[in-house]
């Protein structure tokens, strides 16, 4: 079977599924796979930075690619099952959008329980606001171009999507501006924690 026969069989199927309405258990099921993405998130990063060692390179632009990349994973195989039910461009911003909010927890739990366990209630209440909103928002913005045609473009089918390419930038640019901004302010002893 070619990969278009496969695929139109796979829509097919999906259809005749979806006939009657979306079944009740997909959005539970979308929302809890989003939220793994972020998970896997987590650990895409934590292995990059292990093998790159760190350095203001890696951080400012590095983890922004890298993490921008895999917080939608669990979107990514969601939209590989069920392509119907992700037809809407808001329905996958939203949901890669929950992978940011579980990357964006997981990143600060570790963060003041192992790298500043006795950092300041301030180094706290930030940990869990400007970063998890700027990991909600960052994977919210790639979600807006995440469609079906970047399936293809993974399986070798077609060119990566332009839109797709632009709204991946966008997130990748504000993540990175964000983090140069924070090690700048950081290093020059704006921001200190203690």
């Amino acid at each position: 079977m070619q990969p278009d026969q496969a695929l139109e069989e796979l829509r097919s199927r999906e259809r005749r599924h979806l006939a009657g309405g979306s079944p009740v258990f997909l959005w539970p099921l979308a929302i809890v796979m989003a939220l793994a993405g972020g998970v896997f998130g987590i650990f895409g990063a934590f292995v990059s930075e292990l093998r790159a060692g760190g350095g203001i390179l890696i951080i400012v632009l590095g983890a922004p690619i890298i993490e921008e990349a895999i917080k939608p994973s669990g979107v990514y195989l969601f939209l590989l099952r069920w392509p119907l039910f992700l037809a809407g461009r808001w329905r996958i911003a939203f949901l890669a959008a929950l992978g940011g909010l579980a990357f964006g927890l997981i990143e600060a739990t570790v963060y003041v329980t192992v790298y500043a366990p006795d950092a300041s209630s301030w180094f706290f209440l930030y940990r869990f606001s400007v970063p998890l909103a700027l990991h909600t928002v960052t994977s919210f913005v790639f979600g807006l171009g995440i469609n079906r045609h970047v399936l293809d473009w993974a399986a070798g089918r077609r060119p990566f999507p332009e839109t797709s390419r632009n709204f991946f930038l966008a997130g990748v640019s504000m993540h990175a501006l964000y983090n140069l901004i924070a090690f700048i302010l950081e290093f020059s002893g704006v921001l200190d924690f203690d």
